[in-house]
């Protein structure tokens, strides 16, 4: 870990020194895990990497005020990264203003032979088929464990709003993988026989 350490601890010296070489290092060494999280967030292609491409401009630029002693480059990179798709995310979705209570129901059932088809891939696939603003809320909610109230701030939403998004998603995804969706790569009866 020492040998990770002192790597990004070079590169971010590099960085703040504006050299090209160490701004390339440090894209490189994050652009795997900083691109799949643009994914989650976004639906397109294009939005995740223009996203990813913005993050990482934001990075370099404010990469003086990081502190290795408050937290880890990763997850100082990641929130930027996050904050990003949000921005990204909250011009393309179109939100709503939802005055109904809805009743979040926390035990979504589903198949068990359906997960059991389901790759990460899939999972990634399912999600990104959901409307842009639900997909947004269902991400910040279950996936990085954001509050209804911090979602609402971020998104400049209601409350009620992003609760409702929340629970369209689960609905959604219920159906989407219970149905075992034609666009997700799960074998068919047929694939499952041999023919």
């Amino acid at each position: 870990m020492k040998l990770f350490a002192s790597q990004e601890d070079r590169l971010v010296s590099g960085c703040k020194a504006n050299k090209r070489a160490a701004q390339e290092g440090l894209y490189q060494l994050f652009y795997a895990e900083m691109l799949r999280i643009c994914y989650r967030y976004l639906k397109s292609d294009d939005l995740a990497v223009e996203a990813l491409n913005t993050g990482f401009l934001k990075v370099f630029q404010h990469v003086g005020t990081y502190d290795g002693k408050k937290g880890e480059l990763g997850a100082w990179i990641r929130t930027i990264i996050v904050r990003t798709c949000i921005d990204l995310g909250r011009k393309e979705a179109k939100f709503k203003s939802l005055t109904t209570e809805v009743e979040e129901k926390e035990n979504v059932f589903i198949e068990p032979a359906a997960l059991e088809k389901l790759y990460a891939e899939d999972l990634l696939k399912a999600i990104r088929q959901l409307p842009h603003a639900t997909q947004l809320v269902f991400n910040l909610s279950v996936i990085d464990g954001y509050s209804h109230k911090e979602i609402a701030e971020q998104l400049q939403i209601s409350e009620s709003t992003s609760r409702w998004h929340l629970s369209e998603a689960k609905k959604e995804l219920r159906i989407i993988i219970g149905n075992g969706n034609k666009s997700l790569n799960t074998p068919t009866e047929n694939q499952n026989k041999g023919i």
